[in-house]
């Protein structure tokens, strides 16, 4: 049996190294545009130069896993063509391949280890003085302006956003413009309209000199599915039955942010136990056993505020906000180790996770 997963995030890398040890004989090749496994949440510790988010994917994947380092150009009737122009063919096919930005022309997107890389390319021939404008007033914008503010302070740094983590309590997002402000962010409570050059215009009309503006929403996918002619939302993620598979294919599961689950939301949290389920219900069906419909519950989320600051918010398992949050220091190791364990569960196919709420 020939198993092909197409990315190596999180999750692709926890269905590959999961299905390695569930699967019997089967033989995974994993499909990646890098030879390496990225870490997003670290994305931002990549740009402002206080940390690494690529390891080789020779020692994130389990022995007898193999690596084709391509891009995809489709999905066909049992066969994946790369873009080489060589192709794969398939039993049963993992759809991994995250998501990504797009920016307004003249910004640099986040969240992808392209951008990231362009990024701290750019921040560092920025002088003392220089002007960074981070655009997006969510999770990555928040950490990716706290970021470049605690390595760099010498540069002038503003988080532009029409609200400031939507995501989080109001008392969490309190903490995190108080966060903000103590490493000397200007936090701008606005909207984009265009970029010009060396100026960004703001909807309000005002503009806003920036030496370096840095794209930092991500909330769109590739659109492989689409093209690929596999049934996909308004957004482009591909459709799924409960246990995950295409509703066009069942051969092909769709996992992680590229897949249209109800009530989840992108994150690494939900990429892990989506890649494990996905490859707990293929052992199934192998060994002659029925599927199990998927279900995950969220406890909330954890963000860092530059090296020394975080935020860990309490949330119910539908992804909504508790009141209760912690801050500060202790909030940045939880923030640490809860990263640590993505990085773990990627590594070694062990994932846990809580069922949904009940609807």
């Amino acid at each position: 049996m020939n198993i092909v997963v197409v990315g190596a995030g999180y999750a692709g890398t926890v269905a590959a190294n999961r299905l390695a040890r569930k699967a019997g004989d089967a033989r995974i090749t994993v499909v990646n545009p890098r030879p390496d496994f990225v870490e997003r949440v670290r994305l931002h510790e990549q740009l402002a130069g206080t940390g690494s988010a690529a390891t080789p994917l020779a020692e994130m994947l389990g022995a007898g896993i193999a690596t084709r380092v391509a891009g995809v150009d489709k999905i066909g009737d049992g066969a994946v063509t790369l873009d080489d122009g060589t192709t794969l063919g398939f039993d049963h096919l993992f759809l991994a391949v995250g998501s990504t930005a797009r920016p307004l022309p003249g910004s640099i997107p986040m969240g992808t280890w392209e951008g990231a890389e362009q990024a701290r390319t750019a921040l560092a021939t920025l002088p003392a003085g220089g002007r960074v404008t981070v655009i997006g007033g969510g999770l990555t914008g928040i950490e990716t302006a706290a970021e470049i503010a605690g390595a760099r302070p010498d540069l002038r740094v503003r988080l532009i956003g029409a609200e400031l983590g939507a995501s989080l309590s109001g008392g969490g997002q309190r903490s995190a413009r108080a966060g903000l402000t103590r490493l000397g962010v200007e936090i701008v409570t606005d909207e984009v309209e265009r970029i010009e050059a060396a100026t960004v215009w703001l909807r309000s009309g005002d503009p806003l000199e920036s030496d370096l503006t840095l794209w930092a929403v991500v909330s769109t996918v590739p659109d492989l599915a689409a093209r690929s002619g596999l049934a996909v939302d308004a957004d482009g993620k591909a459709l799924v039955d409960p246990y995950l598979r295409s509703v066009t294919d069942p051969r092909i599961f769709a996992v992680g942010d590229c897949a249209a689950v109800p009530g989840q939301r992108m994150a690494c949290a939900t990429a892990a136990p989506q890649g494990a389920h996905a490859a707990d219900t293929l052992a199934r069906v192998i060994e002659g056993r029925a599927p199990r419909p998927y279900s995950m519950g969220y406890t909330g989320q954890a963000l860092s505020i530059g090296r020394r600051g975080g935020i860990v918010q309490t949330g119910r398992l539908d992804g909504t906000a508790l009141p209760l949050h912690v801050s500060g220091r202790l909030a940045a190791i939880v923030k640490e180790r809860i990263n640590r364990y993505a990085a773990y569960a990627a590594r070694t196919g062990n994932s846990v996770w809580l069922p949904g709420p009940t609807r």
